[in-house]
């Protein structure tokens, strides 16, 4: 077969054979003994404490190199941040024998090879704080070469943005842009304040399943799979929610789980078919309690991500700081459509549809051609965080019926900067209410609506055993960490996107 390979490729692979030569190990034993790392010594090391730094062993990879002849300024980065090193060959080589320094380091490392290092901090004339090597190992020789970014003052210049690298080769877009390793980072302390303060207050984290024979719990297109052993069709989750409901009919009052789902349907920059759901379920509250709850929930989780309840993306600022405004759906569509359509039937709907120009199918019912006003005409003005508030019930049939208001139900959904974030519930636990629900979404399903639900039989069963009542909930984790690091596209959020199979990898 022919080579593919770049002449870089080449070249590296050649080096790593001299290496091999030599009798050095390309890629040693793993352990090596870290005392300190980037961030912690910029942050800490003063002249006056200088002694506390005389003997330091520091690993990372190798970012960049100035070479001087007989001394070497070079960059590494480890996991924290890059800090500059200066490698004298005399220090390396003390003796006659200058093959460390001259044919090691000069002429068989590259950019991306990663290094242990021992010495001491110093600072240089110009202020910057450097580890002066006394001794460098070589942990891991780098066969592809990395993106060339230039840096200039600690300011990182031409950082590399194309998405088909970024999302594709995630792992070398974070060693070449720093400020992507701080938005996971920044995401990781999202979930942590979550669990946090649900865990304060009694939440319990569960796990429920992911390959499920009924797919449930939301309205969405699943994908489908066959287990081999039962021989039956299996679906890959679009919702834990009637997993959720079923432990709260087992005597759980608070249960939460961060479910990783999957929806066969678009991508785009807010959508990807697999990501993650946080719900949570509480016995004995409704959705009055609930939104109470989630708005101060997010206030804490803003400040906890950001030392700020506010956050900038797309230019705005959305401030998470609670309460939050409250409207109902129907007054939302005539505010921002002029119509009243709260008493409008399937065929007033259609009609008002055509009006705004919102295209429609004969598989669309009432519910679905409300969704389609609100999403399309509504849905893009609410900035700040807005609950929008009882819906029809012919959108909710997992919802309890609102105590005042007939043909509503009592739900909510947050929408921040023009996209829904949370879907929340006072739950329906009437198991003859519910069964007549799932039997509309069949009659939906026979007109042709691939979104539509199944009739859960068994979760049925679980609530003809009773379930209290209760409130529940579920935010898109993908769709609020965009929001508290200012991403604009859902992509730059999860690690590893969807992506189509790459064409004539090697």
């Amino acid at each position: 077969m022919q080579s593919t390979l770049s002449e870089q490729e080449l070249v590296r692979r050649e080096k790593l054979k001299e290496l091999q030569a030599m009798g050095i190990d390309p890629y040693p034993a793993p352990l090596f003994e870290i005392t300190h790392t980037a961030q912690e010594i910029k942050d800490n090391y003063t002249e006056e404490y200088k002694d506390d730094y005389k003997n330091v062993s520091f690993a990372g990879r190798i970012m960049s190199v100035r070479d001087m002849g007989k001394a070497n300024f070079a960059v590494l980065q480890d996991s924290t941040s890059r800090i500059q090193i200066y490698i004298r060959r005399d220090d390396i080589c003390p003796g006659e024998d200058k093959t460390l320094y001259n044919t090691i380091w000069k002429k068989l490392l590259d950019l991306g090879d990663i290094i242990g290092i021992k010495g001491f901090v110093f600072t240089t004339k110009t202020g910057e704080i450097s580890i002066h090597v006394e001794q460098f190992t070589l942990l891991t020789k780098a066969l592809h070469p990395m993106p060339v970014i230039k840096e200039k003052d600690g300011e990182v210049f031409d950082a590399v943005t194309d998405p088909e690298f970024k999302y594709r080769q995630r792992y070398a877009d974070l060693i070449v842009n720093p400020g992507v390793r701080d938005t996971f980072i920044r995401i990781t302390k999202m979930k942590n304040a979550i669990r946090a303060f649900l865990n304060e207050r009694g939440g319990l984290e569960v796990d429920t399943p992911v390959l499920q024979n009924i797919p449930g719990g939301a309205i969405a297109r699943p994908f489908i799979t066959h287990h081999n052993a039962l021989d039956i069709p299996l679906y890959l989750r679009i919702a834990n929610e009637l997993y959720l409901k079923r432990l709260i009919v087992g005597g759980f009052e608070w249960v939460y789980e961060f479910s990783r789902n999957f929806r066969n349907e678009g991508m785009d920059r807010t959508h990807n078919p697999e990501f993650t759901i946080l719900e949570f379920y509480v016995a004995y509250k409704d959705y009055l309690w609930m939104m109470e709850v989630t708005e101060q929930m997010l206030e804490q989780t803003a400040i906890a991500t950001n030392d700020s309840s506010l956050s900038t993306i797309d230019g705005k600022e959305i401030d998470f700081k609670a309460p939050y405004k409250r409207i109902s759906i129907y007054d939302a569509i005539k505010e921002h459509t002029g119509y009243d359509i709260s008493n409008m039937d399937e065929a007033g709907l259609r009609d008002i549809c055509r009006q705004l120009h919102i295209q429609v199918d004969n598989s669309m019912g009432k519910g679905k051609l409300i969704d389609e006003i609100f999403g399309g005409k509504c849905e893009a003005n609410y900035i700040q965080p807005t609950f929008i508030i009882d819906y029809p019930i012919e959108m909710s049939p997992l919802t309890k019926k609102h105590r005042d208001k007939p043909g509503l139900v009592e739900r909510f959904e947050l929408i921040i900067n023009g996209k829904e974030i949370a879907n929340a519930y006072s739950e329906l636990n009437d198991p003859i209410d519910q069964r007549e629900r799932f039997e509309e979404q069949a009659k939906l399903m026979e007109r042709g609506d691939e979104e539509a639900m199944f009739i859960d039989y068994d979760f049925l069963r679980a609530l003809e055993y009773g379930m209290p009542p209760t409130a529940g909930i579920g935010i898109g984790i993908e769709r609020l960490a965009m929001l508290l690091t200012g991403q604009s596209s859902i992509q730059d959020v999860m690690l590893f996107p969807q992506m189509r199979p790459e064409r004539n990898a090697n």
